[in-house]
């Protein structure tokens, strides 16, 4: 695809962790990049000079429309993503979740965009028997956030169908990387081990260490989104997943890491996830690349845990 003619697209949520490094990507390969944010996560330093910051919210449709003129592409990121906040605050999550993807939906319509990339979540598996985790599995989210991300799997695939807005959803799996967030209780378990080494604190394993997550890196997730928008095999709501297919327990996270380590009582979560990446592979040509022990020793590097 040609970049040189400053393609203009736009990056919902484009301060927080993932929007940021796929902005930092797009602006590298020439594309008119527009962030929309409220600032209410991420860190504002993060935003790359090159692009046009408009802070906005996304519940607000007046002030988006604009915005989305003459765009080619949207990447929809903003979200809040607190598995636990979600459901603590299940009417806020819902308005930001699905009302406001359901704004940037009808922006982009109107707009003419020629594709909406989702950034769906893994979350609305829940718990499932059989591993690896595919597409073709009934969605059994168990929170709100888990269900609003499942929502607008279908709020697009039905903007595809009705509206003939091209759309493609990519379920993520435990993204992480630089600039990821340490805080939070569902902050994800590397930053927060990087975070408290730093700190010289003991590493908080949760329950036994034994539950597993299929981790995947930033830098393969920006990859798929970039994939996702130039795919001729896509645009009609589907969906797929974004993982390493491979998954690490959280006692092997600790040891790559390396340090002491302390067991506090479980939580309600799922005990494994493992993504099957075979459709990814089909549909957009996509695979992970960044290997797990090569990126923590990356990670392990940054010494200030604002970086992370």
């Amino acid at each position: 695809m040609k970049t040189n003619n400053k393609i203009k697209v736009i990056v919902t949520g484009g301060v927080g962790f993932i929007g940021s490094n796929l902005v930092d990507a797009l602006v590298d390969k020439g594309f008119d990049v527009h962030v929309i944010d409220d600032l209410s996560g991420g860190n504002k330093k993060n935003v790359n000079k090159k692009a046009t910051l408009h802070v906005v919210d996304i519940r607000n449709i007046s002030k988006l429309k604009p915005i989305f003129k003459k765009t080619d592409y949207v990447f929809h990121l903003a979200a809040l993503p607190r598995v636990q906040y979600s459901i603590e605050q299940p009417i806020e999550t819902n308005d930001v979740n699905v009302v406001g993807l359901q704004n940037v939906l009808v922006a982009s319509k109107e707009a003419g965009v020629r594709r909406l990339v989702y950034s769906a979540s893994s979350a609305a598996y829940g718990d499932q028997d059989k591993m690896p985790l595919t597409e073709d599995m009934l969605a059994s989210p168990k929170s709100p956030y888990g269900l609003q991300k499942y929502v607008g799997e279908l709020y697009c695939r039905l903007w595809s169908e009705v509206y003939n807005l091209s759309t493609v959803s990519l379920r993520y799996f435990n993204v992480y990387g630089p600039r990821q967030s340490a805080e939070g209780a569902y902050a994800l378990v590397i930053a927060r081990f990087l975070k408290q080494r730093v700190e010289n604190k003991p590493m908080t394993i949760t329950g036994d260490g034994e539950q597993t997550r299929d981790f995947t890196h930033v830098r393969d997730v920006v990859r798929a989104n970039i994939l996702a928008m130039e795919s001729k095999k896509v645009g009609k709501g589907e969906v797929m997943n974004i993982g390493s297919g491979k998954n690490y327990s959280v006692n092997k996270i600790a040891e790559l890491i390396d340090g002491p380590t302390k067991h506090i009582p479980a939580r309600f979560e799922p005990k494994h996830t493992l993504a099957d990446i075979s459709l990814a592979k089909k549909l957009i040509g996509w695979e992970p690349k960044e290997d797990m022990e090569k990126a923590i020793k990356e990670l392990k590097k940054i010494k200030s845990l604002t970086s992370l």
